[in-house]
């Protein structure tokens, strides 16, 4: 959501954020639908203030045997009671579609994030490791340590997993060890629902654009497409105080997602699923330690994918890349040597007051009148189907078998090497 103060103090430099991300200007509109319902709120105030004052008359004029002033002032609160319950429905009503007119822009961007229509315009800051293409695609090998895509087709249709014996284990093993180290790089592990109400999906920016995207069940609630959503709506219409900031949660949940808007595009594999499961961070804090927490976020899951010897590379999203409610992100892309390509495997976001604005989640500070709006930011650390389809890759040996990464072993009761026979 965005600061209407902000709006109208400069509403030049609002349009031109906007523009950056490829929106088209929105300031006039906002602006004339705010003035419109300001103009009708000082309308009503004034019709309620001579309401009051003279119902109060209607007394005095009978004390003072005035029936006629006593019936012409009856009749004129009596109106003004009608124009005022009309007026009460139209503040609603424009307050409905003001709201509307501001839930569906995007967050702005930061002034460092680089302009770009679409993923071409993203910017590789960083690389990890030695990328080479090599061996098998991540399917091939899948399916012979244990993924039966028949049967998940035959339970569920297209795009759900189903995996047995060792690749089951790998799969959950990756899950632990990956929560087991964000737990360990200080973030708080949470256990939250999958099933959320209408107002947590719209706190995190979701809804109302993207509904297509999520799943829905019959009594109205939402399944989560990320942990982000219940873990960011943990503050919502909350006031925190500063010296309990910042709050920095994990959670390993499973995921759910449509990708109505994804058709024909990853159809083989494991890389695009409607369930999946995925070790979440969310940070709540301070606007001065946002850019500090992001870097940190950051280097939680990238320590990830360096741990499991991983090659990566961190890019900096464009302006056209970004999702809904980020001001900034960064993607890691892992290495899939199979398929001679990198994939993103996490979305790591600094979001700014936009998501705190539609949760009205504030803090304050001890000593000072008010209350500030805090900085939400989320991340993968990480997508476990992908970690699990990258390790696949890198570790795949010549004779069909994959190496269990070092780090993972005690997940796996020791095991060393998955095999068709494990």
């Amino acid at each position: 959501m965005h600061d209407l103060k902000a709006i109208r103090s400069d509403p030049q430099g609002f349009d031109e954020a906007l523009a950056r991300r490829g929106a088209g200007a929105a300031s006039a509109a906002i602006i004339e639908a705010d003035a419109a319902l300001r103009a009708l709120q000082t309308r009503l105030q004034a019709d309620l203030a001579r309401r009051n004052e003279a119902s109060k008359a209607i007394g005095a004029a009978k004390a003072a045997k005035d029936e006629a002033r006593a019936s012409a002032l009856m009749e004129e609160v009596a109106a003004l009671k009608g124009a005022i319950a009309d007026g009460e429905a139209e503040e609603r009503t424009r307050q409905e579609a003001l709201a509307a007119m501001l839930a569906a822009l995007p967050n702005q961007p930061a002034e460092d994030v680089p302009a770009g229509a679409d993923e071409s315009g993203n910017v590789e800051v960083k690389r990890w490791g030695s990328p080479e293409p090599r061996g098998e695609e991540h399917d091939a090998i899948a399916q012979r340590l244990g993924w039966n895509p028949d049967a998940s087709a035959r339970l569920s249709g297209a795009r759900f997993a189903l995996f047995q014996g060792g690749l089951a284990r790998l799969h959950r093993a990756l899950g632990q060890y990956m929560l087991d180290r964000q737990v360990a790089a200080g973030y708080t592990e949470s256990w939250v629902p999958l099933l959320v109400r209408d107002e947590a999906v719209f706190g995190t920016g979701q809804l109302p654009k993207f509904a297509e995207d999520l799943f829905r069940t019959t009594d109205g609630r939402w399944l989560i497409p990320t942990a982000e959503v219940s873990l960011t709506n943990l503050v919502r219409e909350q006031i925190l105080d500063l010296d309990d900031l910042p709050l920095r949660m994990t959670a390993l949940t499973s995921c759910f997602r449509s990708e109505a808007g994804a058709a024909g595009r990853d159809t083989r594999g494991l890389i695009r699923q409607h369930q999946f499961e995925k070790v979440e961070l969310v940070t709540i804090c301070a606007p001065e330690a946002a850019e500090a927490e992001h870097a940190r976020m950051v280097q939680a899951a990238e320590a990830i994918l360096e741990s499991l010897e991983l090659p990566y590379r961190r890019m900096l999203l464009c302006t056209g890349d970004m999702g809904f409610s980020a001001r900034k992100t960064y993607d890691l892309e892992v290495w899939l040597p199979g398929a001679g390509t990198f994939r993103e495997i996490s979305s790591i976001s600094d979001c700014g007051d936009f998501q705190a604005r539609r949760m009205d989640a504030r803090f304050r500070v001890k000593g000072e009148k008010g209350t500030r709006y805090v900085h939400t930011l989320n991340g993968s650390g990480l997508a476990v189907g992908r970690t699990l389809v990258a390790v696949l890759e890198n570790w795949q040996q010549p004779d069909g078998s994959v190496t269990v990464p070092p780090l993972l072993r005690p997940y796996m009761g020791g095991l060393e090497t998955l095999s068709p026979e494990a």
